[in-house]
């Protein structure tokens, strides 16, 4: 919502299905409602385990169409996205090679301290076209030789946040992380166990990871 208004460009919310997932239909179905409306459609925001209900979109449906259609699919994986280190989970990333930008939180569930965000980029040219500032007493010796970040957001500074990933991949490796994600998992499907076994409440959406709706 922040992003489209700072954009000045209209969002639309498309509905999912009975898992709250974003499918192929509807998203061609709103394709050619705002084509016939004289909108032009050129971004999608596709979610691997969205915030109120952790459902996954349908990357292999969606991609497509956006490729199709010449739209940008955007990835949001802000917090299941951590869950990717695990084998088993990577399943639910099918798809993701349609993407042009893919994004997850660390700070949200791979223990490190807010706020870490990480960002990929099919064609970092798109985003260094889009953002370039060049004045002369921005220049330095090195242009050209180093990735400059500056050329990758609105501000030109940004803190060194990769250290404080770099730590925590360190001290807890990939199977500590990896071991961490499965316990939270795990205490997840107990407690929708307990959820179910008590009929005064019902579990309002699939448990994948480590939410529990109800």
């Amino acid at each position: 919502d922040k992003a489209a208004m700072i954009a000045a460009v209209r969002l639309r919310k498309l509905r999912t299905d009975t898992d709250f997932a974003l499918r192929g239909p509807a998203l061609s179905a709103a394709i050619e409602e705002d084509k016939a409306d004289g909108l032009i459609p050129f971004f999608c925001c596709a979610t691997l385990g969205t915030t109120p209900s952790c459902a996954f979109d349908n990357l292999l449906e969606i991609g497509p169409i956006c490729c199709e259609e010449g739209m940008w699919m955007h990835v949001d994986a802000a917090y299941a996205g951590s869950a990717f280190i695990c084998p088993e989970y990577r399943p639910l990333l099918d798809g993701v090679e349609f993407a042009d930008s893919f994004n997850l939180n660390p700070h949200k569930w791979l223990r490190v301290n807010f706020d870490c965000s990480t960002m990929w980029v099919k064609n970092r040219s798109d985003v260094v076209d889009a953002f370039n500032v060049d004045p002369l007493y921005l220049r330095h010796d090195n242009q050209g030789l180093v990735t400059d970040y500056r050329h990758w957001q609105i501000p030109l500074g940004r803190r060194f946040r990769s250290l404080k990933l770099w730590f925590v991949l360190r001290m807890f490796g990939v199977k500590g992380l990896q071991q961490y994600i499965r316990k939270h998992v795990s205490l997840a499907k107990e407690f929708e166990s307990l959820v179910l076994s008590d009929d005064r409440f019902e579990v309002s959406a699939k448990v994948v990871m480590g939410l529990v709706c109800f």
